[in-house]
């Protein structure tokens, strides 16, 4: 796969943003950033929840429930969003004196997503009052009307897009939803109900519920490192909104006001909280929580999530831990086999697919999206994995699972709306949005569905599509690639989906090169005409094993290494080509 390296917009017309350095201004400028107000983070600036459509029925609903102490359930998802979401509503409830509010997850291998019939069944066992869905619900139809049949009241509360036709429930908060004012469409499902809490415990303060109840009024702040967590984990665009809610949620953890569960999960991680990124809640905290979803049950790290305890929460989360090197070992074993498949379309010669389909009657459902994930990144294409949605091998027409990942200019959900319409008969669900999906399949239409998914790609890509492209901030000098300003670029964020990282690029000089562990590269580099060196290193790096020439040029992220109490700046590379 060709990979080029392509340089963002350096001669913005744009003023420089007053008081930062004019690189950083032309990084902002890139992402759409072009004034100081929009660096304000502080909790001042987050949007007002009255923008929401529908919040004043759901905080009417939640009223009602408190008043005359009905039994509240919360259905969330099994991801890291959800998890989240779920601790956050179930917290949040109970500490402004909720009568009962308890939480269900559904098990994805045997409930699927949402709030289905099945779960609502599941869930009456129970005996609720009113359900509340975090993170899902937009499109349980059927799971809303099986609810209301049973006299069990509806709170949605979700992100998602919806479809055609949206549940009857008998409230709705979705930024996402027809006649929506809200400005931020980008908020996860974390941030979603933690704005319904946010204005339930503005109108309980009206009422003077917490005065009457001996009850002392919970500061909501403290639920920002849910939040964060959640609105990193899910990659939704890191706007404005989301970026305060990112970047109080992370000051809050740095300070040590966060709750036990993700602190444990970082202690499993090897990360000290008080040097935490955003980074590292979608690649350290994210993957352990998820492999509970993935594995066995998320509710295993939602009670991390809740933990008041230190000892309960570091017992969860070494659990959590090991869910997530079984999910590696996994992925592993389900990437070993699907690289020899890849190997057999002979890529190389160009017979390879445009939109692959991959299948393996051993692979596990919960680590398909990963492993989607991974082949897209590699070979820059539409990718769906199948895995059987059951293993019972005596079903006659089984059914397989799908996860599909997708690249720019592709919009996964409505290419499977295409092959839908085709062939009415090989998809038997489906949903999702541009960049990933699920479905459910026969297992007897693979071949067909195979077919006529490489036919969609190839009808609305072209062969420049399936070029992998690294954009870049341009270079830096060598005044700009000083510690001090490492550091800016650090504070500079929260970044994250759509406000991406800094990369830069630039030619250098080869000074040195060796291999780490018959997989990394370790290079010391400098630039033409300058004795400043700096060490630089590509994890499973293509060159190993190659010599490189003189000259090199490279896209890399420049970050502090610290060893033996010595700081100096890094070259994390991203990718190496040849100068001509």
């Amino acid at each position: 796969m060709k990979k080029t390296i392509l340089r963002r917009d350096e001669h913005s017309t744009a003023s420089p943003i007053a008081t930062i350095p004019p690189f950083l201004s032309r990084i902002y400028h890139s992402r759409g950033v072009f004034n100081a107000e929009d660096l304000e983070l502080s909790l001042a600036n987050l949007l007002d929840s009255s923008q929401l459509r529908g919040i004043d029925v759901a905080v009417k609903l939640l009223v009602d429930a408190f008043q005359h102490k009905q039994k509240i359930m919360i259905v969330g998802d099994f991801d890291c969003d959800g998890a989240t979401s779920t601790a956050l509503a179930v917290h949040a409830l109970r500490s402004m004196g909720a009568y009962d509010c308890q939480y269900l997850v559904p098990n994805r291998f045997e409930f699927g997503y949402g709030l289905t019939p099945e779960i609502v069944d599941l869930a009456a066992t129970m005996q609720p009052d009113l359900i509340v869905t975090v993170d899902n619900g937009i499109s349980s139809i059927d799971g809303v009307n099986r609810a209301k049949s049973l006299g069990i009241k509806v709170l949605v509360t979700d992100h998602h897009l919806p479809g055609d036709q949206t549940p009857d429930a008998d409230a709705i908060v979705n930024p996402n939803q027809a006649l929506c004012g809200f400005l931020s469409k980008n908020a996860a499902g974390v941030g979603v109900i933690f704005y319904v809490m946010s204005a339930l415990r503005s109108a309980l303060r009206e009422l003077a519920w917490f005065e009457k109840n001996s009850i002392k009024e919970p500061n909501l702040g403290n639920y920002l490192d849910l939040v964060a967590l959640g609105t990193v984990a899910d990659l939704v665009p890191l706007d404005k909104n989301n970026r305060i809610f990112v970047e109080q949620g992370l000051k809050r953890i740095r300070a040590g006001r966060c709750r036990p569960g993700i602190r444990a999960i970082l202690a499993c991680a090897q990360r000290k909280p008080e040097n935490i990124r955003a980074s590292d809640m979608g690649f350290a905290i994210g993957p352990r929580l998820n492999a509970a979803g993935r594995l066995d049950d998320m509710s295993l790290g939602i009670e991390c999530l809740l933990s008041e305890d230190e000892y309960s929460a570091n017992q969860l989360a070494l659990r959590l831990d090991q869910l997530n090197q079984d999910r590696k070992s996994i992925e592993a074993d389900m990437k070993m086999d699907a690289d020899i498949k890849l190997h057999e379309m002979d890529f190389g010669k160009g017979e390879m697919a445009w939109g692959l389909c991959l299948y393996e009657a051993h692979w596990h459902q919960g680590v398909i999206g990963i492993l989607a994930s991974r082949v897209k990144e590699k070979f820059h294409r539409p990718v769906i994995v199948f895995a059987p949605a059951a293993d019972d091998p005596t079903i006659e027409n089984p059914e397989l699972k799908g996860s599909a990942r997708s690249i720019s200019g592709f919009h996964m959900r409505d290419a499977l709306d295409i092959i839908a319409k085709r062939h009415p008969t090989y998809l038997s669900k489906f949903g999702g949005h541009a960049m990933a999906a699920g479905m459910t399949i026969e297992k007897k239409h693979l071949k067909e569905f195979t077919q006529a998914f490489d036919t969609v790609v190839r009808e609305q890509l072209t062969v420049q599509d399936l070029e992998s492209t690294l954009l870049s901030d341009g270079a830096l000098s060598e005044n700009e690639l000083t510690i001090e300003c490492v550091n800016m670029l650090e504070l500079a964020g929260p970044w994250g989906q759509q406000f991406p990282e800094p990369r830069f690029d630039d030619t250098f000089e080869l000074v040195q090169q060796r291999v780490l562990k018959d997989k990394h590269l370790k290079l010391v580099l400098t630039k033409p005409g300058s004795s400043q060196m700096f060490d630089a290193i590509q994890f499973n790096s293509e060159w190993v094993g190659k010599s490189l020439p003189e000259q090199i040029r490279v896209a890399y992220r420049p970050n502090i290494n610290e060893f033996r109490g010595r700081k100096s700046v890094q070259l994390m590379i991203d990718h190496i080509e040849t100068v001509s």
